[in-house]
């Protein structure tokens, strides 16, 4: 039985409408071209793409912040419009947060916002505030990698019903460069490597999903727009909250993670699940430790190394979905339920 408190968009079927827009960087140069390849390629499998006019690459944000947010309020609000996805991050989607019309769009049928880095500073409101399920998954730049063995793609869980299972790929990769070529569609693959149970032994819990980028959801926790203890009250059951840094250095991490803790976003908590990451340690300070320093005293279960940030490929995440975490041998896996 679905839950009164998460509401999910309807499944995407080809021939429904994606609209692009920037609520961060725009896009210039290389990335211009590679956007534009990511729009074709999509257009190729039956979607229907219009991309807005919140797109320049030419500053820090693509457009003033209530222009950007006026366009995604239209975007998410605008009933032919099914998933709404950005080129890529950035580095202050935070300024339009609270510019966006809250009001307008909890009478809307919810639409898909899909995407992760600086998305998420916008993906964690709009679930938390709307109650729409939202997707931590690719953005449109990485759109057209091609899923790996054991994990899906986010048209599969937005276009499915499930439940979506997805096991650890034991895959650590890495874009190309878009210098190199803008219509790769195969991850570059730098490593192996394996989600890890801290402590070791075993782990099965089951809980509502929320997270994001350390970065961008750390500094909206303990205000309206990153009030996951409030959200997480709706529920019967716990959260599993997911957690991946970028390039801060592991004492910003630190920081970000207790402000987290402190505004009780892992009051109600069952497990923590860590994104690979290839963000500076300090010289006194491991990212792995950051994490402990932080969370260590709430005796949580913590499984290190999952695909779900900015260490490719990527394990989509449904934020609001109930999920089943399994860690037991050679048994790495995930179970989300549109529930």
């Amino acid at each position: 039985m679905t839950s009164p408190a998460i509401r999910y968009p309807r499944p995407l079927r080809p021939g429904d409408r994606i609209g692009v827009t920037s609520p961060s960087a725009g896009v210039v140069g290389a990335g211009a071209e590679r956007i534009e390849f990511c729009v074709e390629w999509l257009r190729g499998r039956g979607y229907d793409v219009v991309v807005g006019a919140c797109m320049d690459g030419s500053g820090l944000t693509s457009a003033p912040a209530d222009v950007r947010a006026a366009e995604l309020t239209r975007m998410l609000a605008d009933p032919g419009i099914a998933c709404v996805i950005p080129p890529w991050g950035g580095e202050t989607a935070i300024d339009l947060v609270d510019l966006l019309d809250y009001d307008l769009l909890a009478g809307c049928e919810p639409t898909w916002l899909v995407g992760f880095s600086d998305l998420s500073t916008v993906l964690l409101p709009v679930t938390t505030r709307l109650g729409w399920a939202t997707v931590h998954g690719d953005n449109l730049a990485d759109t057209p990698y091609d899923a790996p063995e054991g994990l899906l793609h986010w048209l599969d869980l937005v276009g499915g019903a499930g439940p979506f299972v997805q096991r650890d790929s034991g895959l650590v990769a890495d874009w190309w460069r878009f210098e190199e070529d803008t219509r790769a569609t195969t991850w570059k693959h730098v490593g192996t490597g394996g989600w890890e149970l801290r402590g070791g032994g075993t782990l099965d819990v089951t809980g509502r999903l929320v997270g994001g980028c350390v970065e961008t959801v750390g500094p909206l926790a303990g205000t309206p727009y990153g009030d996951v203890r409030t959200w997480a009250e709706r529920f019967d059951e716990p959260t599993i909250v997911y957690v991946e840094a970028c390039e801060s250095d592991a004492v910003d991490i630190c920081r970000h993670l207790h402000a987290m803790r402190l505004a009780g976003w892992f009051d109600r908590t069952a497990a923590v699940l860590v994104g690979s990451t290839r963000a500076p340690d300090h010289p006194d300070l491991t990212q792995r430790g950051a994490v402990e320093d932080a969370l260590g005293r709430l005796d949580l279960p913590v499984v290190w190394d999952l695909e779900i940030g900015h260490v490719p490929p990527h394990l989509p995440l449904v934020n609001g979905a109930l999920a089943r975490v399994v860690v037991d041998g050679d048994r790495h896996e995930i179970t989300q339920t549109l529930a």
